[in-house]
């Protein structure tokens, strides 16, 4: 059976906890219990006639107080880049996450994860900026680890991108 490592990057509260829950319990809670350090779980998939147990770091969250430690990403064979759809300020710390990731890992696969789309109300990510991400290459999905909208088409993707 084939192991990766996965690892959650984002700002405080944008849901990383929340969608990795979701993804390998189905449950979600409204309360909120920020991570310290990391918090590792595991669900095991079939992908591409194989196999895999993917190992899921969720980072705690960075900020202007907190810093990530850098060593967490090492061995990962891919991220979830996460920000929260409701606050612009998140996308940008993801913006900056990616670049700081890419210089300590290497081009690894990622997927982009807004999530909070189910806050259409207060939704305010930049349609402009998503085109041009999407430009780039990058792979970007819209989520929801309430509802449970593109979740696991997020780890999907992610998971085949690491496979090849």
């Amino acid at each position: 059976m084939l192991q990766k490592k996965i690892c959650m990057l984002g700002s405080f509260a944008v849901g990383k906890t929340s969608l990795v829950q979701r993804y390998v319990e189905s449950i979600y809670s409204d309360a909120y219990h920020t991570t310290v350090g990391v918090k590792i779980s595991r669900k095991v998939v079939q992908m591409k006639d194989s196999e895999v147990n993917l190992v899921l770091w969720d980072l705690y969250g960075e900020d202007d107080f907190q810093k990530m430690h850098w060593n967490h990403l090492q061995g990962a064979f891919g991220y979830l880049l996460v920000a929260d759809g409701t606050r612009p300020a998140t996308v940008e710390k993801a913006l900056a996450l990616e670049q700081k990731a890419r210089s300590e890992i290497g081009a690894v696969p990622f997927v982009f994860v807004v999530n909070k789309c189910d806050l259409v109300n207060e939704w305010q990510f930049d349609t402009a900026l998503e085109l041009q991400l999407a430009s780039k290459n990058w792979s970007i999905l819209r989520t929801s680890a309430k509802t449970g909208e593109g979740v696991e088409a997020a780890f999907s993707e992610l998971t085949g991108k690491m496979l090849g």
